[in-house]
């Protein structure tokens, strides 16, 4: 049986804690704001129910997980109820979950709110959302500034939405691929980024707007803010604390899943043909129309460090300049040495970007904070990404370095 003294060790804050019996099956599911306070009431018998009386009975061990709110103890009870199905627990066994936003991988992707489904969908999630009325309210308002298409089918005439440009109508060939494709990449940025990095982002938009009376821009981006308002109350956590996934990055110096991923990497002869390659992974997967080649122009000689510097500076110095957004994890094909010239030059531009490098011998990582390297497990997912984004600025680049090599054997003596 639980001792009550047990309890003194757990925290004053939001969490989920689980019951379990002798045998350590998770007998019961519970979320509180303060996990200390919630379950030192379960040892107060004037308040205390047959059905609870009854569970205590049954309880020997007490766990707790730490959340960083009431919202996230609120997604995670559901999840863990769904996972454990505790014989106490009478509400949130069914498979309804939450909604989340849905967006297509299609040509031209669709946008609609569902749940997640338990067969492969060939589709992205964001949320999880506690309330699909809410979230339908959010995206009513984003679509005024990414009009998206939210039919099931494509209709043989323009939908209501279309008249109404709330959608660009790729049905009726009314918009390019790419052009409807910028809309949607515009739409998953909006929903991936850092939410205080946003509010802050457009705040300032507005403001300028605003002070250059340029009233009808500065409305739309009001609209974008009371859509982030609803978004912001209704997010929560998408991963269960402890993943392997979560922790590898962590342990990379990395707060968040990075959305957007570039890569880097050098290659010559001798100092010769040397030139530097820049790929980009959206969401894991390569963009290759935000793919980057240089040829390299400041560096004689032999010196990849000096190489390094130079690409990195001129992709990094554009996006500065609002050639773009910057990317939310940089990767250096490299050591140490490579992944301090590379920091160089973001510290130069004041860009904060995390930035670490992966070696090619025993696929080592440098980051930025840690004087040794760090080494993930063989299967790791996140060892994954990394090693295919170091694989691909390689191919890159050497397949540019040996088109300029051809092209300079072909060339009259």
């Amino acid at each position: 049986m639980v001792k009550k003294e047990e309890i003194g060790r757990f925290p004053d804050s939001p969490g989920v804690y689980l019951m379990k019996d002798r045998s350590g099956e998770v007998i019961y599911v519970g979320k509180a704001l303060s996990l200390k306070k919630r379950v030192a009431s379960y040892f107060l018998k004037s308040a205390a129910s047959i059905k609870t009386q009854v569970m205590m009975g049954y309880a020997e061990k007490i766990e707790y997980i730490q959340v960083p709110s009431e919202y996230d103890a609120l997604i995670m009870e559901d999840r863990l109820i769904k996972k454990y199905q505790p014989r106490f627990n009478t509400v949130s066994k069914d498979d309804k979950g939450f909604p989340y936003i849905k967006i297509t991988r299609e040509d031209f992707p669709r946008v609609f709110i569902g749940r997640r489904n338990k067969h492969n969908e060939d589709v992205d999630y964001f949320g999880p959302y506690i309330s699909a009325k809410l979230l339908r309210r959010a995206l009513d308002i984003l679509r005024k500034s990414f009009p998206f298409c939210s039919c099931r089918r494509f209709p043989k005439k323009a939908c209501l939405f279309y008249h109404m440009k709330l959608c660009l109508g790729p049905c009726q060939g009314m918009v390019s691929r790419k052009g409807y494709l910028k809309i949607i990449r515009g739409l998953e940025d909006f929903l991936s980024k850092k939410d205080s990095d946003l509010i802050d982002e457009l705040s300032l938009a507005m403001r300028r707007f605003v002070r250059e009376e340029r009233f009808e821009e500065a409305a739309g981006v009001r609209d974008k803010l009371e859509a982030l308002g609803i978004l912001v109350s209704l997010k929560k956590v998408n991963a269960l604390p402890g993943s392997t996934h979560v922790s590898d990055f962590k342990r990379l110096g990395l707060k968040t899943d990075p959305v957007r991923a570039e890569a880097f990497d050098i290659s010559n002869i001798s100092g010769k043909q040397a030139v530097g390659s820049m790929v980009s992974f959206y969401r894991g997967k390569p963009d290759k129309d935000n793919y980057r080649r240089f040829k390299i122009r400041s560096v004689a000689g032999i010196d990849d460090y000096a190489m390094m510097r130079e690409v990195v500076r001129r992709r990094i110095a554009r996006l500065v300049a609002g050639s773009g957004p910057l990317p939310d994890l940089i990767v250096i094909d490299g050591g140490k040495g490579h992944l301090d010239a590379a920091l160089d030059v973001l510290k130069e531009l004041k860009a904060d970007i995390p930035m670490i490098a992966i070696a090619k011998s025993q696929d080592l990582i440098y980051t930025v904070n840690q004087k040794l390297p760090v080494q993930l497990s063989r299967g790791s997912d996140v060892l994954k990404l990394i090693q295919r984004l170091r694989d691909e600025a390689h191919r890159f680049a050497v397949g540019y370095h040996r088109l300029l090599r051809k092209k300079k054997a072909f060339e009259r003596p």
